[in-house]
Formats: C-alpha cells, sequence, structure tokens
C-alpha cells in the first residue's frame, strides 16, 4: 500500500466530514463556493478509497484534475474572504454571500482555508505518487 495514495484519501474523508460537520452539526449554511469545493472533494474521499483498497497506483491520472479544480476554487474563495477589494467580484448573488467568514481561527484559517490545505494535501501525494510510479516504469523498462 502507498503512503502518498493513502495521505490523499486521508486528507480528502478529514475534508469531506469536515464540510459536513460545519453543515450538518454547526449549521453553517454552504455558500455557492463552498457548494463547488464540495462537489470537486466528496468524490475524492470514494475515489481514492477505493484506489487505496485496490492499491491503484494510477489514480492520479483521474484524481489530479478533480483537485487541482479545487485548489482553484478554494484558492479564489480564500482570497475572496481575506482581500476585501475582491469582494466586487463575489460570485454568490443569493443566500450566504461567499465573503461570509463563519470561522476565523487564529485571524486566518477559514472554512476556504482548510479545503485549500485539503486539496493542495491531496495534489502533493497524487505528484509524488506519479512520481514514483514513472519512476518505477522507467526502471522495470
Amino acid at each position: 500500500m502507498n503512503k502518498s495514495l493513502v495521505v490523499s484519501w486521508i486528507a480528502a474523508i478529514i475534508a469531506t466530514l469536515g464540510s459536513l460537520y460545519f453543515s450538518e452539526v454547526m449549521h453553517f449554511v454552504p455558500c455557492t463556493l463552498c457548494w463547488y469545493q464540495r462537489i470537486f472533494m466528496y468524490p475524492l474521499a470514494i475515489i481514492l478509497g477505493i484506489a487505496v483498497y485496490r492499491n491503484d497506483r494510477g489514480i492520479y491520472k483521474y484524481v489530479l484534475p478533480l483537485s487541482l479544480i479545487g485548489i482553484l476554487i478554494s484558492g479564489y474563495h480564500t482570497l475572496l474572504q481575506k482581500i476585501p477589494y475582491l469582494q466586487q467580484f463575489e460570485m454568490c448573488t443569493s443566500g450566504v454571500p461567499c465573503s461570509k467568514d463563519y470561522i476565523n481561527w487564529l485571524g486566518f484559517i477559514t472554512i476556504p482555508l482548510l479545503a485549500l490545505i485539503a486539496f493542495i494535501t491531496i495534489t502533493i501525494s497524487l505528484v509524488i505518487l506519479a512520481r514514483s510510479q514513472k519512476e518505477e516504469e522507467t526502471i522495470q523498462g
């Protein structure tokens, strides 16, 4: 079993359970960008779980695009919350504004930042997996 694969799966599980905790237990209503982040994170918990079970080291080909798009969305969302100038470009026009901070731990840790960290962790783990996979293929043949 590959450690990089397991790390990426654990990051996806923690992010998924964390977002469910915030919405279902804490009753924080997700904004539009939060929903988009969920759309890209939730399948990763399932896909990576199956990949860990099957020891599918080629899964990075399918998961990296999802995690990279997730980085873009959560990165934009984090910047939107932290840079007031960007709020004029806010996408959320109904419901909860995307610039709303439900949590602000230590003055900078927000829900989108937590999602960004999870997506980055998944991406780095899968890049490591991809490199080790390619090194093995080079050595073998």
